[in-house]
């Protein structure tokens, strides 16, 4: 949600930007800002530069939005992963465990899956796991 907020105010603030510059080239010492056809104010050039910085702090959040919202859904994913991948090591586990006891109860010598100690992890860590995992920019 976040990401999609801040990448919305992130092209409304372009967008504005964008128009502003574009149909206001030309004047002298008072500006009249115009956005498609209309008369919004008549600015100094202070006023206007004080604009130009409320407009970078208004496009810095939305990029902060953003980011923010894009690095909250990637560590989610990846926290949901890991527990998905434990849950499915302890189900596996207690299947093994189960069809062991079956066959010792039964006297028929079935294959028995061998378990790990609980000390040992069933599989790579979490950091080994995700090292091959960067952000990847398309063309490098």
């Amino acid at each position: 949600m976040l990401l999609f907020l801040g990448l919305l105010l992130l092209a409304a603030t372009a967008a504005f930007t964008g128009l502003a510059i574009s149909d206001n080239l030309g004047g002298g010492p008072h500006y009249t800002v115009s956005v498609l056809g209309n008369d919004i104010a008549t600015m100094s050039t202070l006023a206007i530069f004080c604009a130009g910085l409320a407009l970078a702090l208004i496009f810095s959040l939305s990029l902060w939005m953003a980011t923010g919202g894009a690095l909250r859904r990637r560590t989610r994913r990846i926290r949901m992963r890991d527990e998905r991948d434990a849950l499915a090591a302890r189900l596996s586990e207690r299947d093994a465990a189960a069809g062991s006891q079956v066959s010792a109860t039964t006297g028929q010598a079935g294959p028995v899956a061998p378990t790990l100690p609980a000390s040992e992890p069933a599989g790579p860590s979490a950091s080994q796991r995700h090292r091959g995992r960067r952000i990847h920019i398309f063309g490098h």
